[in-house]
């Protein structure tokens, strides 16, 4: 039967081929132009057909042709033209597929697929068996065929995965083959397919587990990595502001902070405030410059090479991340992302800065610098406590959330430090603001464990 206003049936097979023709004949569909296979948000889309006419009428107006198609596959037949006027946009690099053929393009994909990988794992049954018994020739023989039944897994899984971003199958038969390989430029056309997959399904846990995959094969075996880790990096940040709240890019980003140098781990906390400071409620940045300060204390530790990060730098990075955090507080009030933030600074300061106190442990502390010194951060953060307890209108909840953050902040520290903030915070003004918060939010037995704490060390 005829489609109204499609023109004849079209078999799901002439689809899948046409799809996999474009791909052939256009690889910039899955990588930019230099240095980067980083992709725009719209390099691969489903169109609803009302859309066509539209994005058609628009290419007949420009200068550029309509298809990259090889002539010998452009000029084949009538159906072929009505296939990629009806159903396939492709224009400029940009590749759009009608959702009124995803089904049986799906359905057409997942089959030819599943029957080139059951010929495949037949023949890698067959092949080690054969192994021993069969000459030389017949070895280059039987490797050949391998080899053809290999491109046709590659091939229709790339179609698969592009049409079924979480088809693990499809995904695990690439690292398979990649896997017998390990040739760089193959690498990094599984970096550039799960790039483009991405452009479409930006929270594909299958994608973004294939491309950490990739990497630590690359890790393995080549060095300089170093731009492959920059350009991830800007993947992420792209990803991240077209799709919000998007935990597995910033989970990817946070993974590969273990592969960045020194320089690359100071530039990333750098390049990310602006991102993170326009952003306040959204936990997952803070929790990656988090990642990030967390690997320099862990470069500080193994880096016994000369030019390497000095403790003090870490010190003065702190300082600014602390004076930062407490900024963007009063600015942005009622934020709770900022205030686990500042927690985990302070976290920090008690592990690895603080000095003065014997129950601390004190790995990289500058004794002479006020930075490490108790009494001088015990007296900012009451200072910060006493500011975020006015609440000048009721009306607005938001000064209330800002009062309450900070209290829950005061009550862990003193929690932690009982020797020092927890008696310091019973002698000061803002001891008595602090239970009435407290009982208003129903925490009143995190006073009372706190207060006992504090009691016991008098």
């Amino acid at each position: 039967m005829s489609r109204p206003g499609h023109g004849p049936a079209l078999n799901p097979s002439h689809l899948l081929n046409h799809l996999q023709a474009i791909l052939d004949s256009d690889p910039h569909i899955t990588i930019n132009p230099p240095p980067a296979y980083l992709l725009a948000s719209d390099e691969l889309g489903f169109i609803h057909p009302s859309q066509f006419a539209a994005l058609n009428e628009e290419l007949h107006s420009s200068s550029e042709p309509a298809s990259l198609l090889p002539a010998e596959i452009s000029k084949s037949n009538s159906v072929r033209d009505t296939t990629s006027r009806t159903f396939f946009w492709h224009n400029e690099h940009k590749l759009g597929i009608s959702t009124i053929i995803l089904v049986p393009l799906y359905n057409a994909a997942k089959d030819a697929f599943m029957d080139a990988y059951k010929r495949y794992s037949m023949l890698r049954g067959s092949q080690v068996k054969k192994e021993e018994t069969l000459d030389d020739n017949s070895l280059k023989s039987s490797d050949s065929f391998v080899d053809i039944v290999e491109t046709q897994v590659m091939k229709h899984s790339r179609a698969l995965v592009l049409l079924s971003c979480d088809f693990g199958t499809a995904w695990n038969s690439r690292k398979l083959i990649v896997s017998k390989k390990l040739v760089f430029p193959v690498l990094m056309d599984e970096l550039r397919l799960s790039a483009l997959v991405l452009s479409c399904s930006p929270k594909s846990e299958r994608a973004w587990s294939h491309r950490r995959w990739v990497i630590k094969i690359m890790a393995e075996n080549f060095s300089n990595l170093q731009e492959i880790v920059d350009r991830e990096s800007e993947l992420v940040k792209t990803l991240a502001e077209s799709s919000k709240m998007n935990y597995r890019a910033w989970n990817h980003r946070c993974w590969l902070v273990s592969y960045m140098s020194d320089s690359q781990v100071l530039l990333e906390l750098q390049c990310s405030r602006d991102w993170a400071a326009v952003h306040v409620a959204d936990n997952s940045c803070f929790h990656y410059r988090a990642r990030l300060l967390l690997q320099m204390i862990e470069n500080l530790r193994h880096n016994n090479e000369p030019g390497g990060l000095p403790g003090a730098k870490l010190h003065q990075v702190w300082k600014e991340e602390l004076d930062w955090v407490g900024m963007l507080i009063r600015r942005y009030v009622g934020r709770e992302a900022l205030w686990l933030h500042r927690r985990f600074l302070s976290l920090i300061w008690l592990k690895h800065l603080a000095s003065e106190d014997q129950s601390i442990s004190c790995h990289y502390c500058c004794r002479n610098s006020e930075i490490c010194d108790i009494s001088t951060f015990v007296k900012a953060e009451l200072m910060l406590f006493s500011s975020c307890t006015i609440i000048p209108d009721n009306e607005f909840g938001d000064y209330q959330a800002q009062a309450t953050y900070s209290a829950a902040y005061i009550m862990w520290l003193a929690k932690q430090m009982p020797m020092s903030f927890g008696v310091e915070l019973q002698k000061s003004p803002q001891y008595e603001m602090l239970k009435p918060l407290v009982s208003d939010i129903g925490k009143s037995c995190l006073w009372n464990s706190m207060t006992t704490s504090c009691t016991s060390m008098w």
